[in-house]
């Protein structure tokens, strides 16, 4: 159920590991800000912001992964290459982490990607993203080898086949016309459409990485944060139990990354995360009898005396 016959590809973003066996590494977070809605953006023309509040939230992301082993980074969404650029600029101000950038339109997200690698800083970018509604999917990929952007997300979707099948028929095309195997990472977004959907996401990202190899994952945001019935329902605490619920299940269900939405939901997506990645270790343990040697994993962080007494019983089978 979790091990993979073929030996898949560990990605490394600077020194944030995404990919392996199931178990070996937890999922690495994504968070978004300057989104749309964002409260910290007063103003997307103007590029007024928050930044005392902006830097307390990514330090906070930091602190969090440091604490709980789960690899977290941000992008940085904007409209347009001049405000990413803004963006970029401050965020190098704070953190010397990778971090993704996130631009809808095709030209300016290449524009961006431009600037990052005139400032040196390509092997700290992860692209988001190469899409199926991109003009020139082929041309993109091209001149993102040309400025030797070296990561990127690749989003893969079929509108006329919505099921989990229709993923992995889109991800054989894209990969083949971008020429993945000439980027260092290509981690391969199954495109979460609604709640349910999740479900879909991850059953094409189980298959797509036994036939690729390559790291799979996805955006449960996208799904709760859609379905705002829940908040008028449950209210905040609510909505953020469920949030994390859903990321901590999406977690478990062969996820290698996951954008998980806006990045002051941090304090309750990566615990359960974390959570969940410990057992997703131990059930790939019922499998392999292999346990994680990423010494930062949370059940080599939490659970020493745990995976000591299960290597030691090992020895004596």
């Amino acid at each position: 159920m979790f091990k993979y016959d073929l030996t898949p590809k560990v990605c490394r973003i600077c020194d944030m590991i995404v990919g392996g066996q199931a178990g070996d590494n937890p999922p690495l977070l994504v968070s978004s800000m300057f989104h749309n809605g964002d409260r910290i953006l007063e103003s997307r023309r103007d590029r007024k912001f928050d930044r005392e509040k902006a830097r307390s939230y990514i330090l906070r992301q930091e602190e969090l992964s440091d604490q709980t082993g789960i690899p977290a980074i941000v992008a940085l969404t904007a409209v347009s290459v001049d405000e990413m650029k803004e963006y970029i600029d401050f965020y190098l101000t704070i953190s010397n982490r990778p971090f993704a950038i996130d631009i809808w339109g095709e030209k300016a997200r290449l524009a961006a990607a431009e600037y990052a690698a005139s400032l040196g800083i390509q092997d700290k970018i992860l692209y988001n993203s190469i899409t199926p509604w991109d003009k020139d999917m082929i041309g993109q990929a091209a001149a993102l080898k040309e400025l030797g952007i070296k990561h990127v997300i690749l989003q893969v979707f079929d509108e006329t086949n919505q099921t989990a099948s229709g993923r992995v028929q889109a991800c054989r095309e894209m990969l083949k016309a971008i020429g993945a195997k000439d980027f260092a990472s290509v981690l391969i977004d199954t495109t979460v459409m609604n709640l349910p959907s999740i479900s879909f996401s991850a059953l094409a990202g189980k298959q797509i990485k036994a036939e690729t190899g390559w790291p799979v994952g996805s955006a449960p945001a996208n799904g709760t944060y859609m379905w705002k019935e829940s908040r008028e329902m449950w209210g905040g605490e609510g909505f953020f139990a469920m949030n994390a619920a859903v990321h901590a299940v999406s977690a478990v269900l062969w996820s290698d990354f996951l954008f998980y939405g806006p990045i002051k939901a941090a304090p309750s997506v990566l615990p359960a995360v974390a959570a969940a990645s410990m057992i997703v270790s131990t059930l790939a343990y019922d499998e392999s009898q292999e346990l994680p040697a990423n010494p930062t994993h949370p059940l080599n962080k939490y659970f020493c005396d745990f995976t000591r007494k299960l290597a030691e019983f090992d020895k004596t089978k």
